[in-house]
């Protein structure tokens, strides 16, 4: 009976230790990553229910665009996309959708029944441009500048809040240099 009470209490203190870790951490929805300050990777995928066109990183070049990587299996895309859509209204920068891992007939129905707040949404079906972002989950919002280097990544869904704070805070300021 003795030999268990050990590992029990070992194990109770780590959970606790890990508990107390999470709840304080101070920035959940931000997560570092290796691309930061470092130019976006490059892409050509197709975009989505425009079989013939497809979307090359290249056509963003020389403005501040946002990635947003959702997927309609995810449930905090959902959660996100009226935020999404109000966000666009404002047409303060070009938001490019990441349609990750999802299927094509899904994906317009969603934006068909909710909005679409994508300047153009490009399909990434193998998931390999969104490793190559860093993503491992849905949703993931990057700011990318004009000059092609991503500035921030924002884990989870989008708020008018985090936009406000993290993204419209990166937008050049007209008529500054």
């Amino acid at each position: 009976m003795n030999r268990f009470l050990i590992p029990a209490g070992v194990f109770v203190a780590l959970a606790g230790i890990l508990y107390v870790g999470v709840v304080h951490s101070p920035n959940k929805s931000t997560m570092q990553s290796a691309l930061l300050g470092k130019a976006a990777p490059k892409f050509s995928l197709p975009v989505l229910g425009e079989p013939s066109r497809t979307l090359n990183s290249t056509e963003l070049a020389g403005r501040p665009w946002v990635l947003n990587v959702w997927a309609t299996w995810c449930g905090a895309c959902r959660e996100e996309h009226a935020a999404l859509v109000d966000i666009a209204r404002a047409q303060q920068v070009p938001i490019v959708g990441l349609d990750w891992r999802d299927e094509d007939d899904a994906a317009q129905q969603w934006l068909a029944e909710l909005g679409n707040p994508y300047a153009v949404v490009a399909v990434d079906r193998e998931g390999r441009t969104a490793i190559n972002f860093g993503v491992y989950g849905a949703p993931e919002t990057f700011f990318i500048d004009a000059g092609g280097h991503v500035q921030y990544r924002h884990v989870g869904a989008m708020t008018p809040e985090v936009w406000q704070r993290e993204f419209v805070a990166r937008l050049p300021r007209a008529g500054l240099p």
